[in-house]
């Protein structure tokens, strides 16, 4: 009997083990359904036709785009660069046809053939096309390649007239494809710098500061070398605040330049001292501004963001049943303090859909938590009144975007959004005992497709993967340690875990979900 009555319980708790893992699947899926939805909203195609128009007025032609017309008298040119830019420029084409007279485009190495191979045709260019496609920048980092073509994209500005309209495609990576240093700091100089100030955690907008005091076409030069044509820029923006001078260092718009900025950069990273002379040399020694030359002649157009992505998944998450709060385009930081973050709100939500005990007390924490991270459009205390407020609450989702940060410790790989979803991940396994009757699952991933040097896009999380990661002899914190989350996850369960969508022909920053849902029963 006791026999029998040991099995039963075994078999009892087997099921119950089955439909968990069932149930976190059907979770998993619903994260990378709203991801896609999200990375759907800012694929190429869909925002150039809604951007761009080519109309016929009293038998001319005029391009359409920011409530603005432009006469097309085969006098339209275009250049382009950023991990988006190949799709862009085909959709582009699409528009304007034999109105474009030439281009050239610097995009990432290997992108045509990762699209090709994705059976994306609708991002390539024709066999006819007028445009130039010039491969570069490997691993995000200026290189010999991406600086030819920024070269022949120089050529290409420098040649044009008043009559000419000048179309400047730029996405995310941007910077990277358009290295054009300023004589005498040679392009190992700029890489060495941009290098050792990502791998401190340096920001997106440190970095671009330096780079566009740096660089003969960042900071307004391109629009500069364009003059007196017009200039129309359409832009996919992968910074947070989509500020229009730091995507891709801003190459058509006005910038103010101050040598002391940049000189604080590299002293608050140790790097001042070990820089090439000649770096301080520019710095010290170019004007202070260098204003466009006419204004009037440059057109900036933001046509795709984060938030336009969120909206989107917002969407299909509340098609899928969730009560969706969109909390945040702008999460930056390091990864360890946004991971605590969100594992403390993964426990608020869990104890407002269970009403357990010490509610206020955890509530309390996070808003200190998320107080410290001073982000400038999280209003959290408002959305956390907006789910106690609500009623019949079974399942929970939030969405947010941005662009972390990582403090790299190892020689591992991985990227920031695997590394936050493995943080996440250890985070959740010390709370088990206070989300009892609530499922949880995290994802983090790049829009673009890429996270760090790793084939991956970032990776899902949940409580139970520290106890699934032990059995199978995985150590989290030493996978940590090494700044090795992709290895992590590539062990783990054959790699199920890792978000790997091939690049995707855009880029507006990172999109994180969390999924908080009442366990059946409770």
């Amino acid at each position: 009997m006791a026999r029998l009555l040991r099995a039963h319980v075994r078999h009892i708790f087997s099921c119950r083990s089955h439909e968990a893992i069932r149930n976190m699947t059907t979770l998993q899926d619903d994260a990378h359904r709203i991801f896609w939805s999200a990375v759907s909203a800012v694929l190429p195609p869909r925002m150039l036709q809604r951007a761009l128009t080519v109309k016929d007025i009293a038998g001319s032609s005029v391009l359409e785009c920011g409530g603005r017309t432009f006469p097309l008298e085969k006098n339209l040119y275009l250049v382009g660069f950023g991990k988006a830019v190949l799709g862009m420029a085909a959709a582009v084409e699409q528009i304007v046809g034999n109105h474009l007279v030439e281009g050239v485009i610097s995009i990432p190495q290997g992108m045509e053939e990762s699209l090709k191979q994705a059976g994306k045709r609708d991002m390539l260019l024709s066999a006819e096309s007028r445009i130039r496609v010039m491969e570069g920048a490997t691993n995000n980092m200026p290189d010999e390649a991406a600086m030819r073509a920024a070269g022949e994209i120089r050529r290409l500005a420098e040649k044009l007239e008043e009559k000419h309209l000048l179309l400047v495609l730029i996405s995310g990576g941007g910077s990277a494809l358009l290295p054009a240093p300023v004589p005498p700091i040679g392009l190992q100089d700029k890489q060495a710098i941009t290098k050792r100030l990502a791998l401190k955690g340096a920001t997106i907008q440190e970095l671009n500061t330096i780079r566009r005091a740096l660089s003969q076409l960042k900071g307004g030069g391109l629009a500069r070398t364009a003059y007196p044509a017009q200039v129309v820029s359409l832009i996919l923006s992968d910074v947070i605040g989509d500020d229009l001078d730091v995507i891709a260092s801003g190459p058509t718009v006005y910038s103010s330049y101050k040598a002391e900025d940049c000189l604080q950069i590299l002293s608050k990273y140790g790097l001042r001292d070990s820089v090439p002379a000649a770096v301080e040399e520019v710095l010290l020694s170019r004007p202070r501004t260098e204003p466009l030359p006419h204004p009037g002649c440059v057109h900036n157009i933001l046509i795709g963001t984060n938030l336009i992505s969120l909206r989107e998944a917002e969407l299909e998450s509340q098609k899928l049943g969730y009560l969706t709060i969109l909390l945040s385009t702008a999460i930056s930081g390091d990864v360890k303090l946004i991971s605590h973050f969100f594992a403390l709100l993964a426990e608020v939500i869990c104890s407002y859909l269970m009403s357990t005990p010490h509610r206020q007390e955890l509530e309390d924490s996070l808003l200190a938590v998320s107080s410290s991270m001073n982000i400038p459009d999280l209003k959290l205390a408002d959305r956390l009144q907006e789910l106690k407020d609500a009623r019949d609450l079974d399942a929970i989702c939030v969405l947010c975007g941005g662009e972390t940060t990582v403090q790299v410790q190892g020689k591992g790989r991985g990227g920031r959004n695997q590394e936050l979803a493995l943080r996440v991940a250890a985070e959740l396994h010390g709370s088990l005992d206070v989300m009892q009757g609530c499922e949880v699952m995290f994802l983090s991933g790049g829009t673009d497709g890429q996270d760090g040097p790793t084939q991956a896009a970032g990776a899902v999380s949940y409580p139970q993967l520290v106890d699934q990661a032990q059995r199978s002899n995985l150590d989290i914190e030493t996978f940590l340690k090494a700044s090795d989350s992709y290895s992590f996850f590539s062990q783990f369960q054959n790699g199920k875990h890792l978000l790997v969508t091939g690049l995707t022909g855009t880029n507006v920053m990172d999109v994180q979900v969390l999924l908080v849902r009442r366990r059946k029963g409770q």
